[in-house]
């Protein structure tokens, strides 16, 4: 009795057993861990497994392009799998107008263009006007400058300006001088006057005309040596020779050379004095070679002293010196400047302005929207929708602010990025990049530098290879004798 209660509980365990794992199979064949229907997975991953690029994306309802790799946007595929990396590929879709448009062009979305902290800027049209700032050094002006020297052999017997610096004016006393060969000019002046006196009445027209022309001869040769006629009067109406002739300033200015002493034997043609007239005086500035283009002969100029605040002096460019230094590569100008309060001193160092305008009417963008590589420019236009497409440009001359003035490329009030441009060239270069995989796997061109190599599963492949019995037959090999008797004796 009892065995027979054992075997019923031990049977109807059993069948208890049976029929949950029955059920915990059938479940397990219609669900997945997630709860959903593993006939439903399986049919998606099917239906996705399906798709090749170019097919419409039943879940966005738009045209897949190609499957890139998430970590790797290089890593292109025709249809969905797995990136070197184990991820899943992530399609890439088409949009709008991609046909129409230069594989450069970009789309970025709003959001990542306010994170990106893109900024743009309208393409302007306005004057181009450049400031150069450099430094100068005032100078004499050399048209003004003027020497005093006497054309005969002397000595100086009084001296009236003594000293360097000393303002004069024109017509005023410098000093006098005796030379004998002056006296003796005077003293033939004199006879050939009274010589034509005597001889005016002369029958003789020759006799008469011959005591003229003496008489003109030397009053000539006195004139010839910067004798005033006041001087010459004097000797002709007192009939006196006079010792030492006075020599006069030729013009108003300031001694800036003096050599004179009094009691100085005097050369022929010796500078005895040099007069610089400060009514106005030149500036030598330098500028940069490529400030050169800016600079033209008349254009104004302003300077300012550091011992004169606030006062600006008003001035041109005189002369453009058809020469660069060498050692600075840096172009010399010469300004002009008037000094009618002689507040300019020569040697003065001074801050100088120059101000210019190449066009009234030019495209102007700001340096800073510019893409310099070297080679090429580029400047990033705004086409709207977040569009952004790389344009090449020529550039002109730098005004002020940092802005260029634009030759050829744009357009007046283009919109083009100011920042963050260089993460749309980056962005963009990519862009080119894979399209032009695309279009080589397209034409079923041969894997070429511009196309990274892919490793296939199968490269791997080592089915084929097989090692044969022989490959590590080792009975040939033999030990040397004297290695096996070393052996033996290390045992030993």
């Amino acid at each position: 009795m009892k065995k027979s209660i054992k075997r019923s509980l031990l049977l109807a365990t059993f069948g208890f057993i049976g029929v949950l794992t029955l059920l915990i199979t059938w479940n397990g064949f219609d669900r997945s861990p997630t709860g959903e229907s593993i006939l439903t997975v399986s049919k998606a991953l099917a239906a996705e497994n399906e798709l090749k690029a170019g097919m419409i994306d039943p879940k966005t309802g738009k045209k897949i392009k190609y499957w890139a790799a998430p970590m790797d946007p290089t890593y292109i595929r025709n249809e969905p799998g797995k990136s070197p990396m184990g991820m899943d590929l992530v399609p890439v879709y088409e949009e709008e107008g991609d046909e129409k448009e230069p594989a450069s062009t970009i789309r970025i979305d709003p959001v990542t263009i306010q994170n990106m902290g893109v900024r743009m800027e309208r393409v302007k049209r306005k004057p181009l006007v450049k400031n150069i700032r450099t430094f100068g050094n005032i100078t004499y002006d050399e048209r003004r400058i003027y020497a005093v020297n006497t054309k005969f052999n002397g000595w100086i017997e009084k001296l009236y300006v003594d000293f360097i610096g000393e303002t004069v004016k024109k017509g005023q006393p410098l000093f006098d001088i005796y030379s004998p060969e002056l006296v003796t000019a005077q003293e033939e002046y004199l006879l050939s006057l009274h010589h034509n006196e005597s001889l005016k009445e002369s029958p003789y027209a020759s006799i008469r005309e011959g005591a003229q022309r003496l008489l003109n001869a030397s009053r000539t040769r006195l004139r010839y040596w910067d004798l005033t006629e006041k001087q010459i009067k004097k000797v002709e109406n007192t009939g006196i020779v006079q010792k030492t002739l006075t020599i006069f300033s030729p013009a108003s200015g300031v001694v800036i050379k003096k050599i004179a002493f009094q009691g100085h034997d005097v050369k022929a043609g010796e500078h005895l004095y040099e007069i610089a007239d400060l009514s106005k005086v030149w500036v030598d500035v330098e500028v940069y070679e490529y400030e050169f283009p800016w600079i033209k002969k008349g254009m104004p100029a302003e300077m300012e002293l550091s011992y004169v605040p606030g006062k600006i002096f008003t001035g041109k460019v005189l002369y453009v010196y058809p020469f660069l230094t060498a050692k600075t590569r840096t172009a010399r100008l010469r300004l002009e400047f008037p000094n009618p309060d002689y507040q300019l001193k020569p040697d003065m160092y001074a801050n100088v302005n120059l101000k210019t305008a190449v066009s009234e009417d030019s495209l102007v963008i700001p340096q800073e929207a510019v893409i310099d590589s070297g080679v090429r420019k580029l400047v990033f236009v705004a086409l709207g929708k977040g569009k952004f497409q790389p344009r090449e440009v020529k550039l002109g001359l730098e005004g002020n602010d940092h802005e260029f003035q634009v030759l050829e490329g744009l357009k007046e009030n283009e919109q083009i990025v100011i920042s963050a441009q260089f993460m749309l060239d980056s962005e963009s270069r990519l862009r080119e990049a894979i399209q032009k995989m695309l279009e080589v796997q397209k034409q079923g061109a041969p894997t070429t530098d511009t196309q990274p190599m892919k490793m296939e599963d199968d490269d791997l492949d080592m089915t084929d290879m097989k090692m044969e019995e022989d490959d590590l037959d080792m009975s040939d090999m033999k030990m040397d004798e004297t290695t096996e008797t070393s052996k033996a004796h290390q045992h030993k």
